[in-house]
């Protein structure tokens, strides 16, 4: 199995003319999302962002194991779930898994892999745990809070499902993929993750070597490739989050505003979904909500049902009848 070269930004819109020149296409794409707090969702919720996702022909849905306090999210009622170190590092408390393992169940039978994100920065700078014991730097730094770390994703990937009694690194069938952290060392800036990029690495070999050659998922890293960089290299790019700003300031900075009129907003959504589509790159969406969307600050989200809603879901069924510059079509359903 190959680590893949993910390409992940902050739902701001990218660049992408530089990626159509020379690409070997290789399949066609697909589209999925994002639900940071997709574990605490009841079985009606699950249903209606599951049955959106499918008729929008979306074949992955990323999901996060850090914990959420608040019974309502984004005006989404959940069950809430404490992080999965919440109060020792090395001390578990598997809530969270425990509920994706039934999300997971759910999402097979709507054709949607789940991609698992076993950290983030943000429960790290919140501070988490490890941010409580480490600070943000310490962490990538160091040797006892790698090891610890490691210790962590080596406990996600044995978990065994209570209901299939099988360890995750096993699902294939479920699962897309695994990546260490989201957004890893993005609030210390550029250069820092680049002179830190062996944290990257040295966290996939921990999940590769729990996963082995055949399993059939996915390993994720962050990174900025362009995509005959990538091709050349023998991995493969994903395009994690991209989001279209509700209100008029700036797609990268998008706190609050004026409410863009529906018309202006569904054109920039299909004007960049149809970019990074023919850049041959597939994508996730930033967020799709099972309720409407509240249009809090930062508001990049779309509810099923929203007036946006039908120009994303157009988009997300062009891209996959679109060519692809690389092949994932044996990790999905």
């Amino acid at each position: 199995m190959k680590f893949l070269g993910l390409l992940s930004t902050s739902r701001v819109a990218l660049a992408l003319s530089v990626l159509h020149a020379n690409l070997v296409l290789a399949a066609n794409s697909f589209a999925g999302s994002n639900l940071y707090y997709a574990a605490g969702l009841s079985g009606s919720e699950r249903a209606t962002l599951l049955s959106g996702m499918q008729s929008a022909g979306m074949k992955v849905l990323r999901v996060w194991l850090d914990g959420e306090s608040t019974a309502t999210t984004k005006a989404t009622t959940i069950t809430t779930y404490p992080d999965l170190e919440p109060v020792t590092v090395g001390t578990y408390n598997d809530t969270v898994l425990d509920l994706l393992d039934d999300f997971m169940l759910d999402s097979y039978n709507y054709g949607i892999k789940l991609l698992i994100s076993m950290h983030s920065w943000n429960a790290l700078s919140r501070p988490g745990i490890y941010g409580q014991w480490y600070g943000t730097d310490d962490f990538y730094e160091q040797a006892q809070p790698q090891e610890e770390f490691d210790n962590r994703l080596v406990h996600v990937l044995n978990h065994v499902h209570s209901t299939l009694g099988t360890p995750w690194k096993t699902m294939g069938q479920y699962i897309f993929g695994f990546e260490a952290e989201n957004e890893a060392m993005i609030g210390n800036g550029q250069q820092y993750i680049v002179d830190h990029q062996s944290w990257q690495c040295d966290r996939a070999a921990t999940i590769k070597g729990q996963l082995g050659d055949n399993s059939g998922i996915l390993v994720l890293t962050g990174g900025e490739w362009l995509a005959q960089l990538a091709q050349a290299a023998d991995k493969m790019l994903l395009f994690e989050e991209w989001g279209s700003c509700y209100f008029n300031t700036s797609n990268n900075d998008c706190p609050t505003g004026t409410p863009l009129d529906a018309s202006t907003r569904n054109t920039n959504i299909e004007t960049w979904a149809s970019q990074i589509t023919a850049a041959g790159m597939p994508w996730l969406y930033w967020e799709i909500l099972p309720n409407a969307d509240p249009h809090y600050s930062y508001d990049y989200e779309i509810g099923i049902g929203d007036p946006a809603w039908s120009t994303l879901e157009a988009a997300a069924q062009a891209a996959l009848q679109a060519p692809a510059a690389f092949d994932y079509s044996q990790y999905l359903l």
